[in-house]
């Protein structure tokens, strides 16, 4: 009996892992898409539009803090076969994500200059972010309603529409990204506004292709439009004491990054560019981590729902369910490490080769090269940290741990080391750099100890 529920914990973790990866690596091919097209067509035009994506990576972070809420509550009542409250904890999570993307839509359209101006002082970068900015900010809403029923979708381990609508992206997008940046078949050129009216055809045709699945196909959840105008009773007091740390945590994060960002963006000016070039590339080659993250949390939260279940009805002990809980626990920290040392491989074997097929300056090639070798070190200390916080640690229900941790790290350490690097002690691009992805290398230390300790394991 024991063999066969480690068997089904690893299946379902395997699975999901090779799914959520493999729809990252569709979405993140768009993006290095994009980045190689507009690099070929103009790098003013790559560089603005890589500073609004960072301005993206706070409205996806905010929504991904949003979705692991929904999943780490949905994951437990999907183990204990209550769809009624997963459906009730999509109806809370959805109106956060709509209410964090109506502000940022509001941002971004009325004063693109002015957000793109937070992050760099360079005009040619502004002028073109902004061209930018106005048309993708429509996708923002957009956005939130597609990954909060994904969200929903992975937590009862429903991970392949995910995969099917990012095909249908990537065929799209790229598609029309070359029609439109370079002015094909009878279309003007378009440059940065053609790849974000490119952009949004495609995440309108992926909201309709998770609307019709979500609302007409699926069969675990049975998701009604009506769920969203019922009475969530105590769910919005139970999403905002468990979600809340999640959501303040991925803004925090994506603030911090855009700082990050900010930083950069007011040093040489090859450093955009190949801050731009390294990064769309890491993401691709981490889709595997971040993909063990939101794998690990739903096999996880599953198993500590079912076992509750099971605890309450007399067919378990509770000292029996926490010690299988450790086992789990340790088995994920190995395959963590092995995927951070895989992925460390890969992206140093092929980062010469992504760079050549950008038409950029030497100074830039050099600078990007350079970057990414960083990259190949920190990757490994991502690997291990983030599934082990954003995966293991708020499965278990300790949400706020992830919050704490990062605040302390990311704007104690890691924001002021680079500001002084920058802009006190003029060090190198380069070490500024370093200083920026420090903290992916410290975590470990304070993962490998939170996570061994099983403190943990909460009722939520």
């Amino acid at each position: 009996m024991e063999n066969s529920k480690v068997k089904i914990f690893y299946k379902s973790f395997f699975l999901m892992l090779l799914s959520i990866a493999m729809q990252n690596v569709l979405v993140y091919s768009v993006n290095l898409a994009d980045n190689i097209m507009l690099g070929r067509f103009s790098e003013n035009a790559m560089s603005g539009v890589g500073l609004v994506n960072q301005i993206q990576f706070l409205l996806q972070m905010l929504i991904t803090g949003t979705g692991e809420g929904i999943i780490v509550i949905a994951s437990r009542h999907w183990g204990e076969g209550d769809t009624d409250s997963i459906r009730r904890v999509t109806n809370v999570g959805m109106r956060f994500a709509l209410a964090f993307s109506g502000i940022m839509f509001i941002c971004a359209f009325l004063f693109p200059e002015a957000v793109v101006g937070i992050l760099t002082d360079k005009q040619e970068f502004i002028l073109e972010g902004a061209r930018y900015l106005r048309i993708i900010a429509f996708t923002y809403p957009i956005f939130a309603v597609t990954n909060i029923l994904l969200s929903t979708l992975r937590s009862v381990e429903t991970t392949r529409i995910g995969l099917w609508i990012s095909i249908v992206a990537l065929i799209t997008n790229v598609s029309l990204n070359y029609i439109l940046i370079f002015g094909k078949l009878g279309f003007d050129a378009m440059g940065a506004e053609g790849a974000a009216a490119a952009t949004l055809i495609s995440r309108v045709i992926e909201l309709i292709i998770v609307c019709i699945y979500t609302f007409m196909i699926d069969k675990k959840i049975r998701l009604r439009f009506r769920d969203f105008f019922i009475h969530t009773g105590d769910m919005t007091r139970r999403f905002v004491k468990t979600s809340v740390p999640v959501i303040l945590s991925g803004a925090s994060w994506g603030i911090a990054m855009g700082m990050q960002t900010a930083i950069l963006g007011r040093l040489d000016g090859t450093v955009v560019p190949a801050n731009s070039i390294a990064t769309t590339l890491f993401s691709i080659v981490t889709v595997f981590i971040y993909g063990s993250s939101t794998a690990a949390s739903v096999a996880l939260g599953k198993m500590i729902g079912e076992d509750r279940k099971a605890v309450k009805d007399g067919r378990l002990s509770k000292e029996v369910s926490i010690d299988t809980i450790k086992k789990r626990a340790k088995a994920l920290q190995l395959i963590f490490l092995t995927l951070g040392i895989i992925t460390s491989l890969v992206l140093f074997s092929i980062k010469g080769t992504i760079i050549d097929f950008y038409d950029i300056t030497d100074a830039t090639k050099l600078l990007a090269d350079q970057f990414m070798c960083v990259l190949c070190i920190t990757v490994i200390g991502t690997s291990y940290q983030m599934p082990c916080l954003t995966g293991i640690v708020r499965a278990g229900g300790d949400t706020s741990f992830v919050f704490y941790n990062d605040l302390i790290f990311m704007w104690g350490i890691v924001l002021p080391s680079s500001f002084l690097a920058a802009f006190v002690f003029d060090l190198s691009p380069l070490i500024v750099f370093i200083c920026l992805k420090s903290d992916q290398i410290l975590k470990c230390f304070v993962a490998m100890f939170k996570v061994n300790r099983y403190r943990w394991i909460k009722d939520i």
